[in-house]
């Protein structure tokens, strides 16, 4: 049984579908339209298909990738029919998006000897302290016992959020007063996770970007700060992009894996947006696998990312 059937509920497939509405219907709806009725692939129907590509903020670079690849395969294997163009699309694009070290089974926490560690990182206004929130929901909800740090500490407004969260989920927050150093924090947060016997720790950390070299040294000293509670951690450290701002984003997550480490993303927002397409250019053009996927405001509307199932609520299939 794939991970799609087994962990894929009704309810998770209708709350993506809905999700990406806006994006199945003002651009892939466009593709279907470019090639229905059609015997063969003419320069019309790839013209009309790489358009709509771009116009869901896919990007250039992947959308020629996409293209070339539709076309060789029309060539090689003699298609005949739009039915069959549209599954070899789906196929194309759903295998851009394809990562090895991909989602986790059902929130279901990798193996190690203590707390396990999650950095979060990503610019204000992306999402990030509710992307955390409904993280330490979700996990909750599986059993696991989560401890939440507020280590961005340059804005008092984060640390109230975090808080509020913790109080909605019933998960206790570490703190200090705003402008506290964050790798204090950090080793607070851990210190306490360890000794309460926690199963999961995430940390929030800031996200300045408009001075990599200081985020890097930032990021870098609460890194050093944690090993010194928990060797190896963090064991993964999550960039949190909003999906609303297409191609920005793309940039955005580039910037940010030059000044750290970045092990897995989250891209949020992407029920408010027709630019949900640059989850695809994100997947292909980043070595870094997406997670997970903000599709709506409720508690369970981040998803861990699919690609089957991603794919199939644009195709519609």
């Amino acid at each position: 049984m794939s991970f799609f059937s087994k962990f894929f509920t009704s309810d998770k497939k209708d709350n993506l579908d809905k999700g990406l509405e806006k994006t199945r219907s003002s651009v892939f709806e466009k593709i279907t339209r470019a090639v229905a009725g059609k015997s063969k692939l003419d320069e019309q129907a790839l013209d009309e298909i790489e358009e709509a590509l771009i116009m869901s903020d896919v990007g250039l670079e992947t959308t020629v990738k996409i293209i070339d690849a539709l076309e060789t395969r029309v060539a090689r294997d003699k298609v005949m029919g739009d039915g069959e163009m549209m599954s070899i699309l789906y196929e194309i694009i759903s295998g851009l998006m394809q990562h090895k070290d991909g989602s986790w089974e059902d929130f279901e926490l990798p193996k190690t000897k203590g707390p396990y560690v999650l950095m979060v990182v990503g610019v204000n206004g992306v999402g990030k302290t509710t992307t955390i929130g409904k993280l330490a929901f979700q996990f909750k909800q599986k059993g696991y016992h989560v401890v939440l740090g507020a280590a961005d500490t340059f804005r008092a407004a984060a640390i109230e959020q975090l808080q509020v969260w913790g109080e909605r989920t019933g998960v206790p927050v570490i703190k200090q007063e705003m402008g506290s150093d964050p790798a204090s924090v950090a080793f607070d947060t851990l210190q306490h996770a360890v000794s309460v016997g926690a199963d999961l720790c995430i940390i929030d950390t800031a996200g300045r970007l408009h001075n990599k070299k200081n985020l890097m040294i930032e990021l870098s000293k609460v890194r050093r700060v944690m090993q010194k509670v928990i060797p190896g951690a963090p064991h993964e450290v999550l960039l949190v992009l909003d999906g609303s701002t297409g191609q920005n984003a793309l940039q955005q997550a580039k910037a940010f894996a030059e000044a750290t480490q970045i092990t897995s993303l989250a891209v949020t927002k992407l029920d408010g947006t027709a630019k949900g397409g640059v989850v695809i250019g994100i997947s292909d053009q980043l070595n870094i696998p997406v997670k997970f996927i903000g599709v709506g405001e409720g508690l369970e509307d981040l998803q861990l990312f699919n690609p089957e199932a991603f794919a199939s609520s644009l195709f519609q299939k």
